[in-house]
């Protein structure tokens, strides 16, 4: 990260206190807490109410939705973390947004527990898309506040992790119920409760000075010139097309489950894949991550994690079977593990600005939310008309496989 000329406040200064296991607990619990609020009802319950509304056309009504509310996080994630950026609350820049964010989260959850119109579900969806952001992008910023670079591959293995709790935790609740309506209960109770812990214990530093607002000097910050930091750049694009190939490889892992392999209660094997996967990201983020920190290296493993997860992409394509789909989990868990680990410490090391993380950081967050709208668009068709499931699955590997070549163009971090 470059530094900030001159002497500059404890909310922005480079972090040298290593962080105790109680916060870091705390910060993954969050993180648990609003992924379990987006994967759950992605990975089982927007499927399902999207088969009640729409029996003919549940892929496109799906797709639509996710696809609208995808849009809004692009927007959020960057608005709201340049807006804790500049938050001179006495709690601190972060804390006040993720109460807002969980709390307007779990307004857009209920909205969608009473929705039976597609416009109903784009409403709540996009209002859970919208306070959701605000929640991650002050939750991400919290980690280049207080982590020392030298630990960030261990708290980055375990803030990885949170996504793929958040996606067990979410898919249990969803799954634990009949009704989708109590699904989208249970998942914004759960969004409440997760953030309590950090609100208690954040340590989040607070702004003394809010900087001077000038519109139009806000609006060009969004843009990161590639050419005055080309490693940013590259960091973007790289995680840009990881997350593409991820997508449309679990976007419709419901209806792959319910249409292709053929598994008659489709809700209860995605619970089951995501369980297996969440255990191999487990194992592969912890190790990986503090392996990494050892050894100061960082693409190697990223594009390592490409060439893995492209296998699993092929595994899915080629054998879809109950067999295929638990092997392809477990291999796509292990590499995924591997790269949010460590992908999380190296982008952290390329942020321009110490002044600008939580911006910064939701840049490079619409690297993660922009497939969210390309991913529909590009798999329905793909799914119904050109050629299924195998076409779809290979896309995602050759995606992935092509991140994993690009990271090597970072040449800042080793």
């Amino acid at each position: 990260m470059i530094p900030e000329p001159g002497v500059v406040p404890s909310a922005l200064a480079e972090p040298t206190v290593r962080v105790r296991g109680g916060w870091t607990a705390a910060v993954v619990l969050a993180n648990v807490g609003v992924f379990a609020a987006w994967l759950g009802p992605i990975q089982v319950l927007l499927a399902k109410q999207s088969e009640t509304v729409a029996p003919g056309n549940k892929e496109y009504v799906f797709g639509l939705v996710t696809g609208v509310g995808a849009a809004v996080s692009v927007v959020a994630n960057p608005a709201f973390g340049a807006m804790s950026d500049r938050t001179t609350s006495r709690y601190g820049r972060r804390v006040p947004w993720v109460v807002a964010g969980a709390v307007g989260g779990a307004i857009g959850l209920g909205i969608l527990s009473g929705a039976h119109v597609i416009a109903l579900m784009l409403i709540g969806w996009c209002l859970m898309q919208l306070f959701g952001n605000a929640l991650l992008a002050a939750a991400t910023a919290v980690v280049p506040d207080r982590v020392p670079v030298t630990q960030r591959g261990a708290v980055g293995g375990w803030v990885a992790i949170s996504q793929v709790l958040g996606a067990l935790v979410g898919t249990a609740l969803a799954a634990a119920f009949n009704s989708f309506t109590l699904g989208y209960i249970a998942c914004a109770v759960f969004l409440l409760l997760s953030v309590v812990p950090y609100l208690l214990r954040s340590g989040d530093a607070t702004l003394t000075e809010r900087p001077a607002f000038v519109f139009g000097e806000f609006v060009k910050s969004f843009w990161i010139s590639p050419r005055r930091y080309p490693d940013f750049g590259w960091a973007w694009l790289t995680r840009f097309l990881f997350n593409v190939g991820n997508a449309l490889g679990t976007l419709y892992l419901f209806y792959y489950l319910q249409d292709e392999v053929g598994v008659a209660e489709p809700d209860t094997g995605v619970l089951i894949l995501t369980a297996i996967y969440s255990v191999c990201v487990l194992v592969t983020a912890i190790s990986f991550g503090r392996w990494s920190d050892r050894s100061a290296r960082r693409k190697v493993f990223v594009t390592a994690s490409g060439w893995v997860m492209a296998a699993a992409g092929v595994v899915l394509a080629i054998w879809p079977t109950w067999p295929g789909a638990i092997l392809g989990a477990t291999v796509l868990g292990a590499g995924f593990g591997v790269y949010l680990s460590v992908d999380f410490a190296l982008l952290t090391q390329v942020l321009p600005s110490a002044r600008n993380r939580g911006k910064d950081l939701g840049v490079i967050n619409i690297a993660n939310s922009l497939p969210q709208v390309l991913a529909p668009a590009i798999a329905a068709p793909i799914v119904k008309h050109l050629g299924g499931y195998p076409v779809l699955y290979l896309l995602a590997s050759a995606v992935t496989l092509l991140a994993g070549v690009l990271v090597t163009r970072i040449r800042s971090v080793s």
